[in-house]
């Protein structure tokens, strides 16, 4: 089927066969042809050197290419390295026990695997991690510890069943640990669960040979515990890393991202950047390297980090700004869940620049003053709020959403006046319906006037009503002047009317005039298909303002959420420069008095 000019599979299909094309030109890697030698002799000699230093050359590349990656991860967060050298400290100190001679520690040293363990193990990047994951690991390990011993006496008292008892313990409580780990509310205990299961067995079997059960279950519980107050003391006294404050400054960033985004959305829809080819990274929802796509894509995709974090944070004892014994740490993942839902708004915008039907440029200047206008001021209230939050302060008493409600309300008047722009008028239904009708009565008539004709037995009577019928009856100019060409090729007149080439001729045209409508059909539908496609990318144009209105509206829920979180956590209240500026004139002319006064009681007299 060949594609017409201007309609949606043609377009489409250009599309593809461009993309197409730029991926097979930007796919070859011409490195890769075949290389003849000059001498067969020489390939078979020097093979197996070159593949050797081949792949020592890939290696080296592999390494520097490594090297360069962990040097840029250590400028990008210092804090990685300082969190590696507290690691390495506290295995310091905890591998102390194995150096003591005392017999009393000499006796735990047998055990002080477990105290190595549980500092690899509890020791978490943030303070909050450390103490959550340290207090599933001792109260794991102490509940273990409790209902091992119980078993352990059950088992002794069955005599020769012991061993059976040993085995049905293990069974079933390795069955219900597992199955009530899988309950949603104990999602955050269940490295406790699996503490609880390795202690338990580990005291039931190794009980059994050494008949030392509260020996077993004291010494682990004591160099667990030893393990986890190593790792808190360290974590906390050296360079201590907050999970609250990491949660505070991705919310922060959120509001920065989103106004970035929003922001290069407007300016390429409104300069009409277009894609010559869009990244597969971008089509597959991956990092890619477009800063207008990372922007809301990161604010998208930190809900998993977010939760982790207010996870962590409300383990974390009161600390410097955040004073408070429960803090709300909820409240700002609600607060970045109210931005997320407008930058999924974000999104689409970016979606309409993407899209394979665009809207023409003229028409996209007629609103670019309100389109600006609009995008500018729902940035400057997202950084606003992200600097809110960032200083913790209080909103003030003017509306911060005035501003953008007031371009929002004039881009939708400007919409309203040229509503015109996103339609095309020539298929309005206003207008056209009468004609239709008429149009469709008039074919009925005349069809059924041809049915009538068909009785007739006089073939001169046929020719003459044919012919004043076509006259009257038919609104079509090329019908009438087919009929008119038809009477003057085959001769009807009155007198010879009776003559049987002239009634054969006569007889035709209703044939003619179906094979005319048909064609008339088949041109109106190209016509409609590539005027349809005109429409959608003027439509585009329509749904990009829309979404721009409806991320306005969106707005007032970050607001809300705001407000929400500003008072549970107490925000101070936002400072007036005027008054600021008074009380610094006062206190400085104040300071001044002094000073002047102190220099002539030290002048001598």
């Amino acid at each position: 089927m060949v594609r017409k000019l201007n309609s949606f599979r043609k377009s489409f299909e250009d599309k593809r066969v461009r993309e197409r094309l730029l991926s097979l030109c930007n796919g070859v890697d011409y490195t890769e042809l075949p290389r003849f030698p000059h001498s067969l002799d020489y390939q078979e000699t020097s093979g197996c050197c070159s593949s050797f230093r081949e792949k020592f050359s890939e290696l080296w590349k592999d390494w520097k290419r490594v090297s360069v990656q962990a040097m840029e991860m250590g400028r990008a967060d210092p804090r990685k390295i300082i969190f590696s050298a507290k690691m390495g400290l506290a295995l310091i100190l905890i591998s102390l026990l194995i150096f003591f001679k005392e017999p009393a520690v000499k006796e735990l040293g047998k055990y002080c695997v477990w105290a190595i363990l549980t500092v690899v193990v509890v020791f978490e990047f943030s303070i909050g991690a450390t103490l959550s994951k340290g207090f599933n690991r001792g109260l794991g390990t102490l509940s273990a510890g409790g209902l091992a011993l119980a078993m352990a006496e059950l088992s002794q008292l069955a005599g020769d069943w012991e061993e059976v008892v040993i085995v049905i313990g293990i069974f079933m409580t390795g069955f219900f640990i597992t199955y009530a780990k899988q309950y949603p509310a104990m999602k955050p205990y269940e490295y406790g669960f699996r503490v609880f299961l390795i202690t338990y067995c580990f005291i039931m079997v190794s009980g059994y040979h050494t008949r030392e059960f509260i020996e077993t279950a004291v010494s682990r519980f004591l160099l667990i515990a030893l393990g986890a107050s190593i790792s808190l003391a360290v974590n906390i006294c050296v360079y201590p890393i907050w999970a609250g404050e990491d949660l505070h400054n991705l919310v922060t960033k959120n509001f920065i991202n989103i106004a970035t985004s929003l922001e290069g959305c407007i300016s390429e829809y409104l300069d009409c950047v277009e894609y010559k080819r869009i990244p597969s990274k971008i089509l597959t929802y991956q990092v890619a390297d477009d800063p207008v796509y990372n922007g809301y894509r990161s604010a998208v995709e930190s809900i998993s980090q977010e939760e982790a974090l207010e996870a962590f944070a409300v383990w974390e004892p009161p600390h410097g700004p955040y004073k408070m014994i429960k803090y709300p740490w909820k409240n700002y993942v609600k607060v970045s869940g109210a931005l997320r839902y407008c930058a999924f708004m974000v999104m689409a915008l970016h979606g309409c620049i993407l899209s394979e039907i665009q809207a023409p440029a003229e028409r996209r200047q007629v609103f670019r003053n309100e389109l600006q206008r609009v995008g500018t001021a729902s940035a400057k209230v997202l950084r606003e709020l992200g600097e809110k939050v960032k200083k913790m302060e209080k909103l003030g008493s003017v509306d911060i959403l005035y501003e953008v409600h007031e371009a929002a309300e004039e881009l939708q008047k400007k919409v309203d006046r040229k509503s015109y722009l996103f339609v095309n008028a020539e298929n309005w239904e206003i207008g056209t319906r009468a004609m239709v009708v008429d149009i469709s009565q008039e074919l009925g008539s005349m069809d059924e006037d041809r049915s009538l004709l068909q009785h007739h037995r006089s073939q001169s009577e046929r020719v003459i009503n044919i012919d004043s019928i076509l006259a009257s009856k038919s609104c079509d100019n090329r019908t009438c002047n087919l009929a008119s060409n038809n009477n003057q090729t085959t001769g009807v007149t009155p007198e010879n009317t009776v003559e049987k080439p002239k009634f054969r001729t006569t007889h035709s045209l209703p044939k003619d005039n179906d094979a005319l409508r048909e064609v008339e059909a088949g041109e109106d539908e190209e016509e409609e298909e590539s005027k349809t496609y005109e429409s959608s990318s003027a439509l585009s144009l329509a749904t990009f303002t829309s979404l721009l209105i409806e991320f306005v509206a969106r707005l007032q829920n970050v607001v809300d959420s705001f407000e929400e979180l500003s008072e549970k956590a107490k925000f101070k209240d936002p400072m007036d420069l005027s008054d600021a500026s008074q009380k610094v004139g006062l206190w400085s002319r104040f300071r001044g008095c002094i000073k002047f006064w102190k220099r002539e009681s030290s002048l001598p007299v």
